[in-house]
């Protein structure tokens, strides 16, 4: 075990190198930093030449991002245009959208899978086809749409919850958000679960607990579940980090200051120190949570074995 996660840090380290290189030339390339320092009106060419000398952007661009990478190793994320300290912003922010994934992970693993227990167990059944409705209801519908309509709802016109969550974001206020950011994901959570539960219950080692006479919760528990997880686990992992860089649209929609708030603050000013940094934190997240899956799999399947 210990052989593999080193093989499997080791490999993270080009595919952690490869895909900040792609977002740097994507960031720095296809905008304009100094358009969005002088606002609405350009730049005169000597503030222009100014401001490029000082954040470094009158440099080739491999020269820059060697540079910035030499940064990152040290905890350096640079500064933003506004004078902050990028990693002042992430510390303020990533945090609040933390718990926000952790809510919404709650949701997709409770709702989710329990869901998809019931009608993998009962398929072809009523509750099963409703189930398998609903879901489909709650992927075609965008989540603006559904984040909106639960505002409305829920905040508006019954007063059950706040309609903007304040800048504390503590875990009561996060829990409608968490089900607006996790809603698409727990629908196919549950068809993934459902649909992994229906082919394992005609399993050889599920077949064979039955004939010795087990309990049927231990059946399932122990033989059904464990085994059907594994699609669900990988699906799970890689959506932290899609959730964590997709909020976007969740937060602007309940005004949480979260990682989303301050890419979509980056991206409409150009403000290419904080989109790169948050970014490249995000690339990390996702190698850990790839990483952490992997792992899983020996626990949940013990015929999985790493050598």
């Amino acid at each position: 075990m210990g052989q593999y996660v080193l093989r499997r840090l080791l490999q993270m380290i080009p595919v952690f190198l490869g895909a900040t290189l792609l977002i740097f030339l994507m960031v720095n390339v296809m905008g304009d930093p100094v358009a969005g320092l002088c606002g609405d009106k350009a730049c005169d060419a000597a503030t222009a030449a100014r401001l490029k000398a000082e954040f470094g952007l009158d440099h080739p661009v491999w020269q820059q991002y060697l540079t910035y990478m030499g940064n990152v190793f040290t905890g350096d994320f640079g500064t933003a245009f506004n004078g902050q300290e990028v990693t002042a912003l992430m510390a303020a922010s990533f945090p609040v959208t933390a718990r926000l994934t952790l809510v919404a992970i709650v949701f997709e693993v409770v709702l989710g899978v329990t869901l998809g227990v019931l009608t993998g167990l009962r398929r072809g059944r009523p509750v099963d086809t409703g189930v398998l409705m609903l879901s489909l209801v709650v992927i075609s519908v965008p989540t603006f749409v559904t984040g909106l309509l639960l505002q409305l709802l829920l905040g508006v016109q019954w007063h059950w919850i706040t309609p903007s969550v304040s800048m504390a974001a503590p875990y009561d206020e996060l829990i409608v958000p968490g089900f607006v950011l996790a809603s698409v994901s727990l629908a196919y959570v549950t068809r993934l679960t459902r649909t992994s539960i229906a082919e394992n219950r005609r399993a050889d080692h599920v077949r064979t607990a039955v004939a010795k006479g087990l309990p049927r919760r231990r059946v399932i528990v122990r033989h059904l579940l464990r085994t059907s997880l594994i699609p669900v686990v990988t699906f799970i992992g890689s959506d932290i980090g899609a959730l964590m860089g997709g909020a976007i649209v969740t937060e602007r929609i309940f005004n949480i200051h979260g990682v989303g708030f301050q890419l979509y603050q980056g991206i409409l000013r150009q403000n290419t120190q904080t989109v790169v940094g948050f970014v490249t934190v995000l690339v990390l997240v996702f190698l850990a949570a790839n990483l952490l899956v992997d792992l899983l799999y020996a626990v949940l399947d013990p015929r999985i074995r790493y050598a």
